[in-house]
């Protein structure tokens, strides 16, 4: 099955399943005529994103986003992808957005240059929590740092990494944590990743922020962040990006 392909079928799966979460809310008779029909989405062909989902990339510019630091996104656009420019930092999402799908496709440089963390560098971030983004292939690193990894916490369930120069996908479900009016959390956060279709993450519980050789607490934030990418040095590349959101659990 082809990268597209898997994502389209994980989108229909999380459609339903956030539509029968809601139904669930009222109790009802088995194969009741009356319940409400989950919403019709268009689920998009090869490179399109699903009709409800909230396009952040489109192949043209980076109208979306924002510099890190200070103004737009410095990043280079071309053939319908964009690349990181070594030493500009870091772009976010101008917007926010909490819990949800987020699909992007990436690749890594092509020849491989370097090896373990100095190879194909760069990351997804839900405000202060990373997806690893790595040239994994054939290639060795610790693994709570490789491609598919909640950096620096969980390494990914099996290595699902193409080769560089290859387009990978990652269909990102994110959970982010809830807190208390005194700043307690309340619900860690959670992630879903399939990786080239592959699941490599699945529901798993953030011990709290990310952090280079640390384990920093939670610490309250809005539920809704932006969603931002790494400048870490390397030439990585990304395209059909987009956002689908889903309704906040109630607990």
């Amino acid at each position: 099955m082809s990268s597209t392909l898997t994502a389209v079928a994980v989108t229909g799966l999380l459609a339903f399943a956030v539509a029968a979460a809601a139904q669930n809310d009222k109790q009802w008779e088995i194969h009741d005529l009356n319940r409400p029909q989950p919403t019709a989405v268009n689920p998009g062909g090869p490179g399109k994103a699903p009709s409800d989902a909230v396009v952040l990339f489109d192949g043209k510019d980076l109208s979306k986003w924002k510099s890190s630091k200070t103004g737009a996104a410095p990043w280079k656009v071309e053939n319908g992808y964009f690349e990181v420019v070594k030493g500009t930092g870091g772009i976010e999402t101008t917007d926010a957005y909490g819990d949800g799908q987020l699909h992007i496709e990436w690749m890594a440089p092509s020849p491989a240059v370097g090896e373990s963390q100095d190879r194909g560098n760069s990351g997804v971030f839900f405000g202060p929590y990373e997806v690893q983004v790595l040239d994994s292939y054939n290639s060795k690193t610790y693994p709570d740092g490789q491609a598919g990894a909640l950096y620096g916490q969980y390494p990914p369930l099996v290595n699902a990494s193409r080769a560089p120069g290859e387009w990978q996908t990652y269909d990102i479900i994110w959970h982010g944590p809830r807190f208390d009016a005194s700043g307690t959390v309340t619900r860690k956060a959670r992630v879903t990743l399939l990786h080239n279709g592959v699941v490599v993450q699945d529901n798993q519980e953030l011990m709290g922020p990310t952090a280079h050789k640390a384990r920093p607490p939670y610490k309250a934030h809005p539920e809704k962040l932006p969603i931002a990418l790494q400048d870490h040095s390397h030439p990585v590349r990304f395209r059909n990006v987009w956002f689908r959101e889903l309704p906040s659990e109630k607990r």
